[in-house]
């Protein structure tokens, strides 16, 4: 009984707790309307105000790759010292590594420096639809005579580093492999449509190329090591063994060389998308006007509950 007793004083002063504080919200109300007003309007401020992003996206399947024969003993160790990868019958899963190779600071530093140009990628602030044209941030790029105007502390310079570049360009970039399909999707997003369909269209052809060049190049020095070793040896089993590595490492070449999309096949190539990506302005405007509320609201109680401490101190 006396539980009870003491619970119904407690949920009562719960009760007179709550409608207190819609009490205290409804008094607020002009307050918490004007400044919900004006993140509203803020938001849509804001959101207008953001560039269009563009996704280009491409859905790539691994190539067939190339099985390799199974030996062992001295010929294993021969074959490992010569760069060949005999894995017991084993598939060569090339497109692991190529996806880990596209997304590396060596192959997107070469790819800014040969393939695209610096200012589109640090400095392209909108896209216009009429023209097909950039508009660049005049602060930090002046596009007439091509100079960086960017304030930038030390050791950074007014020209974006090879550093710089990578970490906006990864950004930008997406790369991931479906486990139960294999398929790879490769995105790039930018604010001109055009730039990031090129970009993805360029960036799956030097991935083929690079990997191609290094198995070439691995090819070609296992190649010569083992002729060197079928000259240096008189055991006919040996020599024919050795042969086999050399006729294997061949066929690597001859793929290679005929092959233009040497790890990954372009199932659906990127195009030019007529819509963009991001951002979703409405959702900005949504969350902007829930935020300025919910924000008021607090301050209006708390105010309230500060000045009642005042007149019981």
């Amino acid at each position: 009984m006396i539980e009870n007793a003491t619970q119904r004083p407690q949920a009562a002063d719960d009760e007179i707790d709550i409608r207190e504080l819609f009490a205290v919200i409804w008094r607020g109300k002009w307050i918490i309307i004007v400044v919900t007003a004006v993140f509203a309007v803020a938001s849509v401020f804001y959101a207008l105000n953001l560039p269009n992003i563009y996704k280009s996206e491409a859905l790539l399947a691994p190539a067939a790759e190339q099985k390799s024969v199974g030996l062992s003993g001295q010929l294993g160790g021969l074959a490992a010292l010569a760069g060949v990868n005999l894995g017991g019958g084993a598939s060569i899963d090339k497109a692991a590594l190529a996806i880990e190779v596209v997304k590396s600071r060596d192959f997107l530093g070469r790819f800014i420096a040969q393939r695209i140009q610096l200012q589109d990628l640090m400095a392209a602030k909108s896209w216009d639809l009429t023209s097909n044209t950039l508009n660049y941030d005049t602060e930090v790029y002046n596009p007439q005579n091509q100079q960086w105007l960017r304030e930038a502390k030390p050791p950074k310079q007014a020209m974006p580093s090879e550093q710089e570049a990578y970490k906006v360009l990864s950004e930008r970039l997406k790369v991931s492999q479906d486990i139960t399909t294999s398929m790879v999707t490769l995105s790039i997003e930018h604010v001109s449509p055009y730039i990031a369909q090129s970009w993805a269209q360029m960036l799956i052809a030097d991935l083929n190329l690079e990997m191609k060049n290094r198995d070439i190049e691995e090819a070609e020095k296992s190649i010569a090591y083992l002729q060197q070793q079928i000259s240096q040896t008189n055991l006919a089993d040996l020599r024919t063994a050795l042969y086999s590595l050399v006729e294997e490492q061949t066929k690597t070449l001859m793929l290679a060389n005929v092959r233009d999309e040497y790890v990954f096949k372009t199932i659906d190539k990127p195009v030019v998308p007529e819509e963009k990506a991001r951002p979703a302005r409405a959702l900005l405007v949504i969350l902007g006007t829930f935020v300025g509320c919910f924000i008021t609201m607090f301050v209006v109680i708390l105010r309230h509950y500060f000045k009642q401490s005042k007149i019981r101190n």
